[in-house]
């Protein structure tokens, strides 16, 4: 039976900016085949047994030709596998979708086209402008700036010139003086406001502004490099002055959070309001057990008296099990649960399940201590934890005279990322780095070396820690915790970065 391929838009190059159709679809990929600027993170929620295969195309050439990448496609959906040919930003939009729908049409293999956020509209976010407004802008064009290849007709300079709206110019570093004295020549004022965005919502991203006929200089100045995207109109005459995010208290700080693709949102969120760029680098992935070690621990079920969860991915580990037995929460009906901080809880309450016992501080220590003076002696726990978490001596004391079942449902998997990512992340000289586990912890070490780890902190890293366990890890590692979340949550995490970037600043206003 011949599979189904999907061509994606991943997003602009943050991990966080892919659809969630998107994300679902990758996450039940066969093959992959993937661009060069499609984010490491993204690959990292692709399925461990699934095939990755690179055919991005360099600036003056190609690693994998075109008919190649189509043969590719055509072969592995043949294959009846699940194929995703995920590209950067939206495939629609200078990405050569069309082509590739084409080729899957005429051979009848079955394709969808799944958007994405295009470079675009994510360089102006960026830079807290938009690309139309009805005070500057009712109209917005987009041209490549590598015209004609491929047989394509050129573009028309002078309609692009005397639009009156926004024009925003993909692929045009290499020849932007050219591309301006066009514009000039055919009518646009060499006056008009131009800003240009390189690396788009990645670490190394990096904005010029100026007018037409100076941009061009300016980013040779600056030493900009492809990818970029030129934004030329009215509408970027707004950066960065009198920007509503200028006053925010995070403004102009980069903050690396390293959770999970899919558990980095809420801290992201959270920072990104408070003014942050937020880089998400994620430094695990979540690996549920076996489903047969799983499923022994839903069999003991019926003789437990509590069922203790550590985590949230605990949670969602256990309910996946459930569900793919046939069962429901209702299994949980008669035990006593314990969570081992409000995160937790939070998931057991998306269940409908109500924890009644959630230490009053989110230690392995302090649960275990609570639990001992809850429970009585010959009691039966189900204990639902990661594969890698540390016992204790908490742990070691209140399973004497208690029989406690402990089911490893997960593990944590370091990700891997590419020279040129981590490059790209020293290179911005984060102001926060922030762990919400030791694992976290280690496998950023581990990524980026303790070369980079050591150029970070010279650079001013702030290490923020989410609790005990992962400061005690960050230590360990050589590393400062220079800020410890309380409470122990995302919530106390986001707190805890403001407050030791807040300090920072009003040591610096002191020192001017």
């Amino acid at each position: 039976m011949t599979g189904k391929v999907y061509i994606v838009g991943a997003g602009p190059g943050e991990a966080g900016l892919i659809t969630v159709s998107g994300l679902a679809v990758l996450r039940r990929a066969n093959v992959v085949l993937y661009d060069r600027l499609v984010s490491g993170a993204l690959l990292a929620e692709v399925p461990s047994a699934a095939e990755r295969i690179s055919v991005g195309k360099r600036p003056g050439g190609s690693s994998v030709g075109q008919d190649e990448i189509n043969a590719l496609m055509e072969k592995k959906a043949r294959e009846g596998h699940l194929v995703v040919r995920l590209k950067g930003g939206d495939p629609g939009i200078f990405a050569r979708a069309g082509e590739e729908a084409d080729f899957l049409g005429r051979r009848g293999i079955d394709f969808e086209i799944i958007p994405g956020v295009t470079t675009a509209c994510a360089a102006a976010a960026a830079a807290g402008v938009v690309l139309t407004d009805r005070r500057r802008s009712s109209s917005v064009m987009f041209v490549t700036g590598r015209e004609g290849q491929g047989g394509s007709p050129g573009v028309n300079w002078r309609a692009a010139a005397l639009s009156g709206g926004t024009l925003v110019i993909y692929m045009g570093r290499s020849n932007l003086a050219d591309i301006a004295g066009r514009l000039i020549g055919e009518g646009l004022s060499g006056s008009t406001p131009a800003l240009v965005v390189a690396d788009a919502t990645l670490p190394s991203e990096q904005m010029v502004t100026g007018a037409l006929g100076e941009i061009a200089g300016r980013c040779d100045e600056e030493g900009l490099e492809a990818p970029c995207v030129v934004i030329v109109g009215e509408v970027t005459a707004k950066y960065p002055a009198d920007s509503l995010l200028e006053r925010l208290p995070l403004f102009g700080r980069t903050i690396v959070v390293t959770r999970p693709v899919g558990q980095a949102g809420p801290t992201a969120d959270a920072l990104s309001a408070l003014g942050a760029r937020v880089v998400r680098f994620p430094t695990i992935r979540i690996i549920p057990a076996p489903p047969e070690r799983l499923d022994r621990g839903l069999g003991e079920l019926e003789r437990a008296d509590w069922v203790v969860f550590t985590s949230a991915n605990g949670v969602r580990t256990f309910f996946e099990a459930l569900e793919r037995a046939g069962r429901d929460s209702r299994a949980l009906f008669g035990r006593r649960i314990a969570a081992i901080g409000m995160a937790t809880a939070e998931a057991l309450g998306s269940h409908g399940i109500c924890a009644d016992l959630v230490p009053g501080e989110f230690t392995s220590e302090a649960l275990f201590g609570e639990l001992a003076g809850a429970s009585r002696p010959g009691e039966v726990f189900i204990l639902w934890r990661s594969a890698a978490a540390d016992r204790g001596a908490a742990f070691e004391d209140f399973r004497t005279g208690r029989e406690v079942i402990e089911v490893a449902a997960y593990d944590a998997a370091s990700v891997t990322a590419d020279a040129a990512d981590v490059r790209a992340l020293v290179d911005k000289a984060p102001s926060a780095v922030l762990f919400a586990s030791a694992r976290t912890a280690q496998s950023f070490v581990s990524i980026i070396g303790c070369d980079a780890a050591r150029e970070m902190l010279r650079a001013g890293l702030r290490c923020v820690s989410i609790g005990p366990v992962t400061s005690q890890a960050l230590r360990a590692l050589g590393l400062p915790q220079d800020a410890e979340a309380e409470p122990h949550t995302s919530e106390g995490l986001v707190c805890a970065t403001l407050n030791v970037l807040a300090g920072d600043s009003e040591t610096q206003r002191e020192g001017g």
